[in-house]
């Protein structure tokens, strides 16, 4: 999880959403909440362009779960009548997607998702306890 403390330093090239900064506000980017809601919420792609005619504050915290925890969508927030064909996001080690994160980092998150569910068709983490 990264949290984003921003400022009022935002702008864009025209391909990207401009949103505009709220005071006081912090952006959440974190992959693993989109997995665990079954993209309910979707993690956000952020950049920024620096402006060189103003100075920028921005201060990250990265937060992560253990390098051998498993991330998976919460059986309770998919449909239970058609579980698995709702569970559209992959069952993976935290460990294994920062290894694949490091080569895609700046690709669509769902190129991400996609490149675990071949590594999860690989090998099973039944072995693996998730309750």
């Amino acid at each position: 999880m990264i949290l984003l403390f921003q400022d009022d330093k935002v702008s864009g090239d025209g391909q990207w959403i401009d949103v505009s900064p709220m005071r006081h506000s912090i952006v959440i980017i974190l992959d693993q909440l989109e997995v665990i809601t079954n993209g309910k919420y979707k993690s956000v792609v952020h950049r920024v362009i620096a402006q060189t005619d103003s100075t920028r504050m921005s201060i990250a915290s990265f937060y992560n779960p253990g390098s051998v925890a498993v991330i998976y969508p919460a059986p309770t927030l998919v449909e239970k009548e058609a579980e698995e064909k709702n569970q559209v996001y992959p069952k993976f080690m935290f460990e294994d997607y920062m290894k694949l994160y490091d080569g895609l980092k700046f690709q669509a998150n769902e190129q991400r998702f996609e490149a675990m569910k071949a590594v999860e068709a690989n090998f099973s983490l039944d072995l693996i306890s998730t309750a």
